[in-house]
């Protein structure tokens, strides 16, 4: 069975990443799922970007387990394989340690609506899931970062079709999508939200949260039967 298109969607979905200044040295992967085959590919563990090439792309199930490649997988594959074998309806993953994204995960905060650009993408504030308790960190520690994410969205009863990213507490963020390149384009969307948020509570720490007039004409302008922005189909 031939992974090389799956492999190759996998490497350019990673190799945005530096280019989108989202990860320095190895701070960072892709996935990109393969429903129909069973299976997702990864960037490999610690290799430079300026190194990575798509045959060193690794195939796994959504068990974590290899099922091509010669080298190690991320050490973040458990996560992906439980947010792929949970949630059917994404298609690729994306892990970084942005700067901002990162700073607001470590202080352990949502990051709030507060302007427009965030109204466009998202109703609600981004969430931050609360550190890992003791008892996960020491057991099987990747595979159970995917269920702080998906406890963290039943907690909130969020759908992770809507809300499609997450700062984990002291860690770092995570986005996802349909596709790998949402995965990215949200990862970069996170970013940029979280530097402006920043930002805007340094200038004014008492600053308003964005009222629902403008949440909903900015999300709705692009989103839902009534979107009008862009060129359509």
């Amino acid at each position: 069975m031939s992974y090389q298109s799956l492999k190759e969607e996998c490497y350019e979905a990673n190799m945005l990443l530096p280019k989108l200044h989202l990860v320095v040295f190895t701070f960072g992967n892709a996935s990109v799922v393969d429903r129909e085959k069973g299976v997702f590919a990864i960037k490999p563990s610690g290799v430079p970007y300026e190194f990575l090439r798509p045959e060193d792309i690794v195939i796994c199930d959504f068990d974590a387990q290899v099922v091509e490649g010669t080298k190690r997988p991320s050490s973040d594959t458990k996560t992906h394989a439980v947010l792929f074998k949970n949630w059917e309806k994404i298609g690729g993953i994306v892990h970084t340690h942005s700067t901002y994204a990162t700073a607001w995960a470590q202080a352990q905060l949502d990051i709030p609506i507060l302007g427009t650009t965030h109204a466009d993408h998202l109703t609600t504030d981004i969430p931050c899931a609360p550190p890992m308790d003791d008892e996960m960190i020491k057991g099987n520690y990747e595979y159970e970062t995917g269920y702080q994410v998906l406890n963290e969205f039943e907690r909130r009863n969020l759908s992770y079709e809507e809300v499609e990213m997450v700062l984990l507490g002291n860690h770092a963020p995570f986005t996802w999508g349909k596709t790998a390149e949402k995965a990215v384009y949200n990862a970069g969307v996170l970013e940029a939200v979280a530097q402006m948020a920043y930002l805007s509570c340094t200038l004014r720490p008492d600053v308003p949260r964005l009222k629902q007039t403008l949440i909903d004409k900015h999300f709705f302008r692009k989103h839902g039967k009534d979107a009008y922005y862009g060129q359509g189909c």
